[in-house]
């Protein structure tokens, strides 16, 4: 059984927020009493009750009070989201605990949700980072795999197979089903197309020439993707606010696995060029990932110039960049994979520098501290 870093407060009602099977569910049936009332808005039946009469949610919590429960447990609430208006009244008078997950902030902001005012934790749930994985964590196969939990634990065929069906679902129920868009077969193209980009500068116009869509269109589709938590945009690092706000994104898939499964590549041998762009998605959603269950004030951003000078991860914090971080998965490290934090530093004189490798022994190269991703993810934590 995995065990997962996230902790839920014990006197708070929760919004649990995560992409499909990331574990919210498991997480929480594993935590409820006895007596909790359980609501799965994926059924039939209750879905199409509530969604007739959302008043009939309150008179049924208000008929669960009356026998003693105090813990409700609502299951993927995205899908009525007046349900959330419902049950604030009863969040603000303290009378039951309410943990509650969902898949799609999208669905929840333009259905006017309430989102509680504060008085529920709004917590994030992600893939499995290593400590989650158990002793022995593979890197190989979380660049092919992922690390949702259904394909960590799987065999590395099932594992393949739960992906393919990701993908399908994920077009399926998410995005058809939810009537975000009105031609699936556009964003089905979309998708493509920015899954093979994952991890390069957003370009909308590029996307839309491959994607035969409207650029504006696509606009709308990433935003679908950052809703639906299966995608967010890496900001690039201006010094100025504003700057930061016009400057290009890159924007990055939620996980390596479903990555590899857009793309069609879940069998193929790895190429030097796709392990690198692999290698670099999964660092930096591990940091990602560690930094918003820490509930950190740091950020993460990358660097490029006009010339092209570019470094993959900046880390900053109270308005301080604590570290600059070149991301490279070859064994054989030289002078030239440091261009990048050369021109950074002439900028930016007194950052900490560090190149991020699958397996080095951490040495100075330069006045650049090389080192393996392991002792890396240790410093991270000081900085978190």
């Amino acid at each position: 059984m995995l065990t997962r870093v996230l902790q839920l407060p014990a006197n708070r009602s929760v919004l649990l927020l995560g992409p499909r099977q990331t574990g919210k569910s498991t997480l929480i049936r594993g935590r409820l009493p006895a007596d909790a009332w359980t609501v799965d808005l994926l059924q039939n039946e209750p879905y199409l009750r509530y969604s007739k009469d959302p008043g009939l949610f309150r008179r049924e919590v208000e008929e669960r009070l009356r026998r003693g429960v105090r813990t409700i447990f609502v299951d993927e609430v995205q899908r009525i989201p007046a349900l959330l208006d419902e049950a604030h009244s009863f969040i603000e008078s303290d009378q039951v605990r309410f943990l509650l997950t969902g898949s799609s902030a999208r669905k929840l902001k333009r259905g006017g949700a309430n989102l509680l005012a504060g008085r529920a934790a709004v917590l994030p749930l992600h893939p499995l980072i290593v400590e989650e994985h158990g002793e022995h964590f593979d890197l190989e196969r979380a660049l092919r795999l992922g690390a949702l939990p259904r394909a960590v634990t799987s065999t590395e065929e099932e594992a393949r197979e739960f992906l393919r069906d990701y993908v399908a679902a994920y077009l399926r129920m998410e995005v058809e089903a939810e009537a975000l868009v009105r031609n699936l077969g556009g964003f089905a193209r979309f998708l493509d197309v920015a899954a093979a980009q994952n991890g390069e500068l957003l370009n909308a116009s590029n996307v839309a020439r491959d994607a035969a869509l409207a650029e504006r269109t696509v606009r709308e589709y990433y935003k679908i993707l950052e809703d639906t938590l299966v995608g967010f945009r890496l900001e690039a690092y201006r010094k100025s606010v504003r700057a930061r706000l016009v400057g290009h994104s890159r924007f990055y898939l939620f996980d390596t696995g479903v990555t590899n499964a857009v793309n069609h590549r879940l069998t193929a041998a790895i190429d030097p060029d796709t392990r690198g762009r692999l290698f670099e998605q999964w660092l930096v959603l591990e940091c990602k990932r560690r930094l918003d269950y820490a509930r950190s004030e740091a950020r993460l951003f990358f660097w490029r110039t006009n010339n092209g000078a570019e470094v993959d991860l900046l880390v900053e914090k109270h308005g301080k960049l604590v570290a600059a971080v070149e991301i490279k998965s070859g064994k054989k490290i030289d002078r030239s994979d440091l261009a990048g934090l050369r021109s950074f530093a002439l900028e930016n004189a007194g950052v900490p520098a560090f190149l991020v490798t699958p397996e080095a022994e951490p040495h100075r190269l330069e006045g650049v501290l090389v080192t393996n991703w392991r002792d890396f993810l240790q410093q991270f934590a000081t900085w978190m």
